[in-house]
């Protein structure tokens, strides 16, 4: 529970610490060097510590397509922080399990989801309606402002799809047997070589090294896209996936204080509604699964006390 809360507060901060510092770091050149960063020191991690065996014969298969996506789910948030806030974007980048939920449906026979769960779905995309349109529909927002703010939100929610893809990919190809160092290279090494030369292409390459920005790029590089997703990988070998899941809920809620208390950012209570609903619908769609582990492991222990 203790390694889950400091994680998920590490998550929720990336996208303020991201915003803080986009004056003086454009935030597409933030991700891009963040994650060619982080790729060395993976890899320096894996050759002079963990000394794990890479899978061979994959790089060019799925180790590129899982790349590329990592890539484009944070194109779609640098992207989306131009124009909407840090709290929205911390909120619909984590309807990842959504999209994951219902790739993993139509690819595993043992991933099949059972009519509670598309009812999760269903409320959790009604949030997101609600999260969208509400604000629009309650007025306050001029038009120039709210296309701009919807298009940042759509990205956002793009990049939670790019996400859940992801992890599609990972489960259902030869990934699944890799090494959690193999996969995460390939993760950041593409998402440096797609997105730098974006930055480029789109004149996003401001870059004024100033304390504060500096310190958030070495928080974004090293503690986060190094030290918290090789944790999380820990934590997947060691614990049931679903319960941390579900602990996982919590980085949305602290993306969206964090927001509010550093960037003094304003959320509308029709955002809040729909962030509400994309949670109940989250939980819904993974808690069966941790039930289950509950219920199976409850038994298990009472047949102990037993005999």
């Amino acid at each position: 529970m203790a390694i889950m809360v400091t994680l998920c507060l590490i998550w929720g901060f990336q996208q303020v610490a991201i915003k803080a510092v986009a004056g003086d770091i454009a935030p597409m050149m933030q991700v891009s060097v963040r994650s060619g960063s982080a790729a060395v020191l993976v890899w320096l991690f894996n050759r002079f510590v963990t000394r794990e065996r890479w899978l061979p014969g994959i790089a060019l298969r799925s180790g590129l397509a899982v790349g590329a996506l990592f890539a484009l789910e944070f194109l779609f948030v640098a992207e989306g922080l131009r124009w909407t806030k840090a709290s929205h974007v911390a909120v619909l980048l984590y309807t990842a399990p959504l999209f994951a939920a219902i790739g993993l449906h139509l690819k595993l026979p043992d991933e099949r989801l059972a009519r509670l769960q598309w009812g999760g779905i269903g409320l959790a995309f009604a949030g997101i309606a609600v999260a969208f349109l509400g604000p629009a529909l309650v007025g306050g927002v001029s038009p120039a402002a709210g296309a701009n703010w919807l298009l940042g939100d759509f990205m956002a929610l793009c990049g939670g799809a790019a996400w859940g893809m992801t992890t599609v990919i990972v489960r259902t190809t030869r990934l699944s047997e890799a090494p959690p160092t193999q996969t995460l290279f390939y993760q950041l090494a593409c998402a440096f070589f797609l997105l730098l030369p974006f930055a480029f292409a789109t004149g996003q390459t401001t870059f004024r090294g100033t304390p504060l920005a500096l310190a958030s790029l070495a928080f974004q590089a090293v503690v986060v896209a190094f030290v918290s997703y090789l944790v999380w990988f820990w934590l997947l070998r060691r614990y049931f996936a679903a319960r941390l899941g579900v602990l996982s809920f919590m980085t949305p809620l602290f993306g969206v204080a964090m927001g509010v208390l550093l960037l003094h950012e304003h959320v509308d209570a029709a955002f809040l509604a729909g962030s509400a609903l994309v949670l109940a619908g989250l939980a819904i769609v993974n808690g069966p699964a941790w039930l289950r582990q509950v219920f199976v492991r409850g038994t298990r222990a009472e047949g102990g006390a037993g005999v």
